[in-house]
């Protein structure tokens, strides 16, 4: 039976086919399909390599590395659209990742847990913390659209400098956010920290004694491939999107984070297959949490400074959107057990709004 580390493998295949496939100027749909399929396999050793820095340099600094890189394949391909100009993709892709983490990963973890146990239990306390911490995130992104809508003739720039300043206060919480989980309430965390020990014996992989070089040339390495594949990921985008018939917003909140976020997706799914239910919400809350109070702040600094017009302004829909799956999820994690009708639930508010995004039509504003 193929476990998830030997699919990895198999998808690397897809590295040197989308070289090719760019190199001499095929289809642009084969260049985005296998880039997307390349960009897999490298997001899943970015996280091995990540692990085994942190067993190296020990749980604290560990526990910030992880944090820290936890989404990085997202901000690479994000920061490259943004580059590109693509802001439009670039917000999609912020609220399409919150959305798939709460709704289609919690959602497998919660289902596909649940078939195996009749009830799986996690830490409340922490599952209301991450609940209250996201309806901050929904505030924060809420607050910019609700001054432009409610605002008549507000110009870029002022947008601009009001998400600049959300995005400041954001990252402050995020760091607080780690401190209060790393230092001084560890003990609410420690069920799910545990868990991360046996993560190698689940995987079948013991750490390895190679040295701290070896391993940060390596991640090197990896992050050079992950911005090589977003670039032409990227750069065949728009063509492939319009040849396949799916819209910018589609591709942004839906096809992009399952790429992005495919490593973490079968983390979270195949831990809570194994009753892992504390380090399953970690993983997949947590990448939510890292992409509101992290990576999109970061991408509208980046955007102020490479003069594209990156804000916390997001087309409404996308707003009701993160706004629903943030209130299921929180509704459905409040007690500290879930079963399987739970899950499908989640995975049926993510396919509800997945079919509101394939048939939601393109407006001047997006």
């Amino acid at each position: 039976m193929l476990n998830k580390n030997t699919i990895f493998l198999i998808l690397s295949i897809f590295v040197p086919i989308s070289l090719v496939a760019h190199f001499l100027a095929w289809n642009s749909t084969i260049v985005f399909i296998t880039a997307g399929l390349a960009i897999v396999p490298l997001a899943a050793f970015m996280g091995t390599i990540t692990e085994e820095i942190a067993v190296v340099v020990g749980p604290n600094l560990g526990g910030l590395l992880n944090a820290t890189f936890g989404n990085a394949t997202e901000l690479i391909l994000a920061f490259i659209a943004l580059k590109e100009g693509l802001v439009t993709i670039v917000k999609a892709t912020i609220t399409g990742s919150i959305i798939s983490n709460l709704l289609l990963v919690m959602g497998f973890a919660m289902l596909l847990g649940g078939l195996r146990y009749k009830e799986q239990y996690f830490q409340p306390v922490a599952a209301r913390l991450n609940a209250s911490s996201m309806n901050l995130a929904v505030i924060a992104i809420l607050l910019p659209t609700a001054v432009q809508y409610t605002s008549s003739g507000i110009e870029e720039t002022t947008l601009q400098q009001l998400s600049v300043a959300v995005a400041v206060i954001l990252i402050l919480v995020y760091g607080l956010t780690l401190f209060f989980s790393m230092k001084t309430h560890t003990y609410l965390y420690e069920a799910g920290i545990a868990t991360e020990e046996e993560l190698a014996a689940i995987d079948d992989a013991e750490s390895s004694s190679k040295p701290l070089g070896f391993w940060i040339v390596l991640l090197l390495v990896i992050t050079v491939g992950v911005a090589i594949e977003s670039e032409l990921l990227v750069n065949s985008l728009e063509e492939a999107t319009s040849k396949l018939g799916l819209t910018s917003l589609f591709t942004g909140v839906i096809l992009l984070p399952i790429i992005g976020n495919a490593a973490e997706h079968a983390t979270a799914v195949t831990v809570a297959m194994k009753n892992k239910m504390d380090l399953s919400l970690s993983v997949a809350v947590g990448s939510s949490l890292q992409i509101a109070l992290f990576v999109a702040p970061v991408l509208v600094i980046a955007g102020w400074f490479l003069g594209q017009p990156m804000d916390l302004n997001f087309n409404p829909f996308e707003l009701v959107a993160v706004a629903v799956s943030v209130l299921i999820a929180n509704s459905i994690s409040s007690d500290g057990k879930s079963n399987w009708l739970e899950g499908t639930l989640l995975l049926a508010t993510y396919i509800l709004l997945g079919f509101a995004f394939f048939f939601h039509p393109i407006t001047e504003g997006l």
